[in-house]
């Protein structure tokens, strides 16, 4: 992403989601595997890995014309459901196109699924999927490696209507070889009935607030809990140094060390801040929308210090055997009816120009919710962790790793 992003054109994602299982789940005890850890739920959590010069990756003869399938692998919960378990919007595509879409929910955490996919990219071959949807730094990763394809604009015209905050990212310079699916944002979650009624709005009140000792929670994604911490320093997370970074494991660490923190979660604090044995935590956005549907009292901040954004983006691997008609899919959804479609059900950022009217003619109280249309002040304190370098990645992953588990 661009040191700095105008977000003013990104509307958040509409709060009429159903499912509380996250795309940004975290997972532990991948260090074995010698890549960083722990991508968020969910994202999460998603963020920024260090900018690289690439070519396109290996291609495999594409039989798109002859076989009328994409495989599609995406997080779980991330994609529009009917009543009856159907996929409107997979359903629209097959019908305009013809193309069947295999859709598989197996992408639970960045490094989990890179750890499956990564041994057939090293040998050169097919994965079995011809397009997913990895986090901004897991997307710098594979375009460092030469893993993933140049998209075809031409089979994606409507590429044209990606916001203009994400089209030209530091991973990605030009959107050559990603389109953004969905963004996300990192706040501050409480339970009143936990709290004693108190609003906890800020990362000091979070890691000091003696009303909350013991029953708090961080994510045990490093780019959101560092960063948020960051931020209530004063740092800029486009730009912040390893000495910065240092600061901030210090804080963590002395909350731990006086009792404030509960521990460190992926997106497995929702029923525990539902039933009040969480008190407050750091939380993504669209779990916590999804959550207030049956608690509406469930509180939930942007700190005023800063906050950080992420993206989940379509990537095609190399050697997949239906390049094109992925590209026809990820045109399919950069049509701002079908974006918005998907967005009101999966309570995240649409990052397709023309989505926010198309909420609107959907449902007209989607505008008056600021959690789902933001406004200018708010996006103007959303950053985005800055990219890492391979050394960086290892050693503050690694660090910050001993503070979650040690």
């Amino acid at each position: 992403m661009s040191s700095n992003p105008d977000l003013n054109s990104l509307a958040f994602r509409a709060a009429l989601g159903r499912g509380l299982v996250s795309r940004r789940t975290a997972m532990l005890g991948m260090a074995g595997l010698g890549v960083a850890a722990l991508s968020a739920c969910g994202s999460a959590g998603r963020n920024q890995g260090s900018n690289g010069t690439a070519t396109g990756g290996a291609s495999a003869e594409d039989l798109s014309d002859s076989e009328k399938v994409v495989n599609w692998s995406n997080w779980p919960e991330y994609i529009d459901v009917d009543d009856d378990g159907n996929r409107p919007s997979i359903d629209a595509f097959a019908a305009a196109t013809g193309i069947a879409v295999n859709y598989t929910e197996d992408y639970n955490d960045n490094d989990e699924f890179y750890a499956k996919v990564r041994p057939l990219l090293e040998a050169g071959q097919d994965t079995g999927r011809d397009v997913w949807c990895s986090t901004d730094w897991m997307v710098a990763r594979l375009i460092r490696q030469g893993f993933v394809q140049e998209l075809d604009y031409d089979n994606i015209p409507n590429g044209s209507n990606v916001v203009d905050s994400l089209s030209d990212v530091e991973f990605d310079p030009g959107r050559k070889f990603s389109l953004p699916w969905q963004s996300g944002f990192a706040g501050i979650a409480w339970n009143p009935a936990s709290t004693g009624g108190k609003r906890i709005e800020s990362i000091d009140q979070l890691l000091n607030d003696p009303a909350i000792k013991g029953r708090v929670t961080l994510l045990t994604e490093m780019r959101d809990t560092v960063g948020l911490i960051l931020l209530e320093l004063g740092k800029d997370i486009t730009s912040f140094t390893a000495e910065d970074f240092d600061e901030a494991l210090a804080v963590i660490q002395d909350a731990k060390d006086r009792g404030q923190l509960q521990g460190f979660t992926g997106n497995e604090y929702t029923q525990p801040l539902a039933s009040g044995d969480i008190a407050a935590c750091i939380a993504w956005t669209g779990d916590v929308v999804q959550l207030q549907f049956d608690n509406p009292d469930l509180g939930y901040a942007l700190p005023p210090k800063g906050f950080t954004i992420w993206s989940d983006n379509f990537v095609i691997p190399n050697m997949a055997k239906h390049k094109k008609n992925a590209e026809l899919l990820i045109n399919h959804y950069y049509d701002p009816e079908v974006m918005a479609e998907v967005a009101a059900w999966v309570n995240y950022i649409p990052p397709v120009q023309g989505t926010t009217e198309a909420l609107v003619a959907l449902d007209p109280e989607l505008a008056e919710n600021e959690l789902i249309v933001p406004t200018d002040e708010v996006l103007s304190r959303a950053q985005v962790f800055r990219g890492l370098t391979d050394a960086e990645e290892s050693d503050f992953t690694a660090r910050f790793q001993s503070i979650v588990v040690g």
